[in-house]
């Protein structure tokens, strides 16, 4: 793989956090890609491709796709899109601290982890009224509570690896509020 001389960074939050929205924000202003693995991961089931075939049954089944399938698709898409970015946004990745681990053994370092760290009080109004109108099967009550659970299991082990390379965002105000905070942390980067 070609060496990676752009930015590289994480982004991480819990459900309703707000990383959608700002990553849409960071690719506008900066001309970073943005790479989510669930889209990633979509796009190839989609492609009709011997890949995709395998990774939709596996994801039918309601079984994980392995760490190294993902990381497979990370690496293609980022050598794609190389030449022209200005940086990439790995978007819900890594899930775990293993994961963090081999992706810098396999892609390259990250150079700082963006988390958007909002009480649960916040991100639960957040998806309850994103429920009313996005017709999206896992903005209800139940299920939110068993997300937020499941982030904040796995989240902390992230943070506690990257410890002084995370950047958290206090995400609670405006969309705005929340980007002028992104801006500072991304502008002051010495990556």
């Amino acid at each position: 793989m070609a060496e990676i001389n752009v930015p590289v960074i994480f982004v991480i939050g819990g459900p309703g956090s707000g990383k959608g929205t700002q990553c849409e924000k960071i690719v506008e202003k900066y001309g970073f890609t943005h790479l989510s693995t669930g889209d990633l991961l979509r796009a190839e089931c989609a492609s009709g491709s011997d890949r995709g075939t395998k990774l939709a049954d596996t994801m039918k089944k309601g079984q994980l796709v392995s760490n190294d399938q993902v990381l497979t698709l990370l690496k293609e898409a980022i050598q794609k899109n190389l030449a022209n970015s200005h940086g990439f946004l790995i978007d819900g990745y890594p899930r775990e601290a293993g994961q963090a681990v081999e992706f810098e053994n396999q892609i390259c370092k990250c150079s700082f982890l963006l988390y958007f760290d909002v009480p649960d009080d916040v991100m639960i109004e957040r998806l309850l009224n994103r429920g009313k109108t996005s017709g999206r099967a896992d903005d209800n009550a139940e299920t939110i509570a068993k997300r937020l659970e499941t982030f904040h299991k796995f989240t902390q082990p992230i943070l506690d690896y990257y410890g002084d390379k995370v950047k958290k965002i206090l995400a609670t105000g405006t969309v705005d509020e929340i980007f002028a905070q992104v801006t500072k942390v991304i502008d002051s980067c010495k990556c």
